[in-house]
C-alpha cells in the first residue's frame, strides 16, 4: 500500500507541474497577406489639394457621387466588403476611421454614415479593374466645420478561409484599406472646445486604471494635446497616480477615454479627485472633479487584473485540497481492489480445503 501511495503523489506531482507551466502557445497567420487587390481614389473638381484621400469642398444639398477604384491582382475571382464609418478617437490620442466599438459622441450632429452611401460588397473578376461609386447627400443646412470619417475596404473572407480562423487558438492577423473623407463648406475656422464628462476606475488590458472620459465638441480637429491628468485622495495633496501624454489629437465632435494606470497595485475603495489639464497650442482646459470608488467595483477590478493575479501567485491551498481529493480516490480504488482480491483468495481457499475433505 505505501508504494501505490508513492507513485499516485509523483503521479499527482508529475501532472500539476506540467498543467501549470506548460507554455501556452498563440498563433498569427504567416505567408500572404490575404490583400490581394489594390485601390485607388478617383479625385473629383471639388478635391482640395493632393492628399491621398477624398478631401471635397461642397455645399448645402449638394449631391455627388466619386469614385474608389479596385483592382484584382490575383488569378482569383475575389470579394471586397465596404462601409463607411465616422471619425472617433482611442485612448492613445489616435484617430480612427475604421470600424470600432467607440462610442459616437453626442455632439456629432452629421454623422458620415448618414451622409455617405455605398455598396456594402464588391466582386471582382480575375485581374479586373473596378470603379465603385461612392454617393454623398449633403446636409440641408449651412454647415462650419469639418464632418468626417473613412470608408474601410476589406477583402470578403471565404468559408475555407473562416472556418481556418476559427480553428486558429490566438491572435489572426487581419489587413484592410481605409480612404479618409473629408467634407467641409467653408474655410471658416472652428475653436475647438473640450468638455469633461466623468472619470471612474475600470480596466485597460486587464488592468486596474482610472478613466478620464472628455469631449471635443465642435467640428474641428484637436492638435499637439497634451494630458496631463492627477489621482489624489479626496482631501490630500498627495499625488497617488498621474499620467501625461503629448502630442495626442482629437477627432471632430468625438470622446476620449484617457487611462491613469495604477502600476500593478490594488485599487482601494474610496473617495478620490482628479486634477486634469489639458492643452493644444494656446488653448488650455482644466477640470478638478471629485469620485467614489464603491467596495463592490474595487472587488471586481482588483479580482480581474492580471497583475494582481500573477503577484498571488500559485494557490497552494487549492492544489492541496485538490491534491488531498485525488489521493483520497487513489487509496479507495486500492481498498476496494484490496477487500476484493483479498476475498476472492478467501473464497479460493475455502474451495480447497472443501474438496480436501471430501
Amino acid at each position: 500500500m505505501n508504494q501505490m501511495l508513492k507513485n499516485s503523489l509523483f503521479f499527482l506531482l508529475y501532472i500539476s507541474f506540467v498543467l501549470l507551466f506548460i507554455p501556452q502557445n498563440t498563433y498569427a497567420q504567416e505567408g500572404d497577406s490575404g490583400i490581394g487587390y489594390s485601390y485607388k481614389i478617383i479625385k473629383p473638381e471639388n478635391q482640395i489639394g493632393n492628399a491621398g484621400y477624398f478631401d471635397l469642398r461642397m455645399t448645402p444639398e449638394q449631391k455627388q457621387t466619386v469614385d474608389i477604384e479596385l483592382y484584382n491582382m490575383t488569378d482569383q475571382e475575389i470579394s471586397v466588403d465596404l462601409s463607411v464609418n465616422s471619425a472617433k478617437t482611442n485612448s492613445n490620442g489616435v484617430i480612427e476611421y475604421g470600424p470600432t466599438k467607440l462610442e459616437t459622441d453626442p455632439s456629432l450632429k452629421y454623422d458620415l454614415k448618414n451622409l455617405v452611401k455605398v455598396q456594402e460588397k464588391v466582386t471582382l473578376a480575375p485581374k479586373a479593374t473596378q470603379k465603385v461609386p461612392v454617393e454623398i447627400t449633403m446636409p440641408k443646412e449651412k454647415y462650419d466645420g469639418t464632418i468626417s470619417g473613412g470608408i474601410y475596404l476589406q477583402k470578403s473572407e471565404t468559408e475555407a478561409e473562416k472556418k481556418a480562423d476559427n480553428s486558429m487558438k490566438g491572435v489572426v492577423n487581419k489587413y484592410a484599406f481605409i480612404v479618409g473623407m473629408l467634407l467641409t463648406e467653408s474655410d471658416t475656422k472652428i475653436q475647438p472646445d473640450l468638455t469633461f464628462n466623468k472619470i471612474y476606475a475600470g480596466l485597460t488590458n486587464y488592468r486596474n486604471t482610472f478613466l478620464v472620459n472628455f469631449s471635443n465638441t465642435q467640428a474641428t480637429y484637436v492638435e499637439g494635446m497634451t494630458v496631463d491628468a492627477q489621482i489624489f485622495k479626496k482631501g490630500s495633496d498627495d499625488v497617488l497616480y498621474e499620467s501625461k501624454k503629448e502630442n495626442y489629437r482629437m477627432a471632430p465632435n468625438s470622446a476620449m477615454t484617457f487611462p491613469i494606470n495604477l502600476n500593478g497595485e490594488a485599487i482601494a475603495a474610496g473617495e478620490y479627485e482628479g486634477h486634469i489639464l489639458v492643452t493644444a497650442g494656446d488653448k488650455k482646459w482644466e477640470w478638478r472633479e471629485a469620485f467614489t470608488v464603491t467596495q463592490k467595483d474595487a472587488d471586481k477590478y482588483n479580482a480581474e487584473d492580471v497583475s494582481l493575479i500573477q503577484d498571488r501567485g500559485i494557490n497552494w491551498q487549492m492544489i492541496a485540497l485538490t491534491a488531498g481529493g485525488i489521493l483520497l480516490l487513489f487509496l479507495s480504488i486500492y481498498l476496494v481492489t484490496h477487500m476484493v482480491s483479498k476475498r476472492k483468495k478467501n473464497n479460493n481457499k475455502k474451495k480447497k480445503n472443501k474438496k480436501r475433505t471430501e
